[in-house]
């Protein structure tokens, strides 16, 4: 062999080493774990509208990362950079770099469990809910008490309480306020099946009628469910009677103070479309986001001739119920002596 084809020989090797020195090194940069052990089993969020810059910074800030320069290069090679994702992002484990970025750049997000509550109004609905998601309880409840977007659900912002049904549902973090309603819409009308809507007919109310009822019928008994089928039978025979519903809860609402305690007649004289004793028939709306064992009691009442109720002396949370009004009053008077002996005002 002559000394040039030994040379180019050399050259050749040479070159073919430091490839794979440079091959090496780009190997372990992608492939090998560059996750710092004590964020293993963590969360990270990236907002939305966030840039590389940002979200290194908050990698680094984190202390997520154990090498910076070679995130960076990967983050060149797959060019990350031009495809940042918002959202909430679990580390699962030690992931490379290729791991890491493959996950923030599809998206692959971890849902989160929303839990949402039965409240008396869509102020402590904003504030419980946001507690799960990236946008604030001030923008939620801008948009709910938006007419024109209220409408566009045909509700008012009387009947749009209604739609948020107490449960918990799995959602992303970085959900809009509008995806929020959207989805709560969705759970709605799934709810809303065949069968319950048939019941809700038979019964001759409409769904938020349904709601509206039921709502009542859990402010009266929050403590023991199994009660609720047999208010509910209460209430749907006084609607048929065409009597007054008479319902403190809806006068504890119209008047807005929740920390009453004892209801007297000076309060059964506000101007309200929720007073129940002025107004027949049953109030613009729910006066609460009622649980779903509360509109299946109202779809699924018991069936008694029942019309008045009264809660028992004994604070055990159960009513008295009569079918005329001298044996509620003895009921009525019982209860009454018990508050007072109570020093309940």
């Amino acid at each position: 062999m002559s000394k040039i084809a030994k040379f180019i020989l050399f050259f050749i090797i040479i070159i073919a080493l430091i490839g794979g020195v440079f091959a090496y090194i780009g190997y372990k940069a992608v492939f090998t774990p560059n996750i710092n052990n004590n964020s293993v089993g963590s969360y990270f969020y990236i907002p939305t509208n966030a840039n590389f810059e940002q979200v290194l910074d908050s990698l680094i800030g984190n202390n997520i990362l154990i090498n910076k320069s070679s995130f960076i290069k990967t983050s060149q090679i797959k060019k990350y950079k031009n495809n940042i994702q918002s959202g909430r992002y679990y580390i699962e484990k030690q992931y490379s770099n290729n791991d890491l970025i493959n996950m923030l750049r599809g998206g692959w997000q971890t849902p989160i469990n929303v839990t949402v509550p039965s409240v008396r109004s869509i102020d402590k609905l904003c504030q419980t809910v946001s507690k799960y998601f990236e946008f604030s309880a001030e923008e939620l409840d801008t948009l709910l008490k938006n007419e024109s977007f209220i409408s566009s659900y045909n509700l008012t912002d009387q009947t749009i309480i209604s739609i948020f049904i107490p449960n918990t549902y799995q959602m992303y973090w970085n959900s809009s306020p509008e995806k929020f309603v959207e989805r709560m819409k969705q759970e709605y009308d799934n709810f809303w099946t065949q069968e319950r809507t048939n019941k809700a007919a038979a019964i001759g109310l409409s769904k938020i009628e349904v709601s509206t009822l039921a709502s009542i019928v859990q402010s009266e008994q929050m403590q023991h469910s199994d009660e609720r089928p047999k208010i509910a039978g209460l209430y749907l025979n006084r609607l048929q009677k065409g009597m007054l519903l008479q319902s403190d809860p809806t006068l504890v609402f119209a008047l807005g103070d929740f920390t009453i305690k004892r209801i007297y007649d000076y309060h059964k004289e506000i101007e309200s479309p929720y007073n129940t004793y002025k107004y027949t028939g049953l109030p613009p709306g729910p006066i609460l986001s009622p649980e779903i064992s509360s509109i299946d009691a109202v779809l699924n009442p018991e069936t008694h001739n029942f019309i008045y109720m009264c809660a028992k002396e004994d604070f055990s949370g159960y009513h008295y119920f009569s079918t005329n009004l001298s044996e509620h009053n003895m009921y009525a008077r019982r209860y009454h002596d018990a508050l007072n002996r109570l020093n309940i005002r």
